[in-house]
């Protein structure tokens, strides 16, 4: 079993089950301590390689993702992998694309779809989930 993250580090998000994901913009430093053992990252473009496994789902910015399905997957992969993993999801600035997909995670978790963006506004950054189209998305997310 992977150690997980820092329940206070930087960007990391605890969702009620205790899993642990954290947040991240690529385009800010990377945070101190472990890399992760597994990344989502949702991006418009293809994200550099890492030295850890990833996934990336095509999200253009402030937009929705080109395949939902694919979207959903990646997602659930992320949750159930945060229960043993120290695992990460970032976008290009952290906020509107990671902060969806955090929502989400919530909702996967057992948090309400209704109250799922203020939790990640509370528990990760005020600034998450950018627009009514991310934040129609995550209300209609099952």
């Amino acid at each position: 079993m992977t150690e997980t993250w820092d329940p206070g580090g930087e960007g990391v998000l605890r969702l009620p089950s205790g899993r642990l994901v954290r947040g991240r913009g690529l385009a800010r430093p990377e945070p101190s301590g472990p890399d992760p053992t597994f990344g989502l990252y949702v991006l418009d473009h293809e994200p550099p390689d890492f030295d850890w496994e990833h996934r990336w789902v095509e999200w253009p910015d402030f937009r929705l993702p080109r395949d939902r399905e694919d979207s959903r997957a990646a997602m659930v992969e992320l949750w159930e992998r945060a229960a043993h993993e120290r695992v990460e999801v970032a976008c290009r600035g952290g906020r509107g694309r990671t902060g969806t997909t955090l929502a989400c995670l919530a909702i996967l978790d057992g948090v309400p779809s209704r109250e799922a963006v203020a939790y990640v506004r509370r528990e990760y950054s005020a600034k998450a989930v950018e627009n009514f189209l991310q934040n129609r998305f995550v209300r209609r997310f099952r």
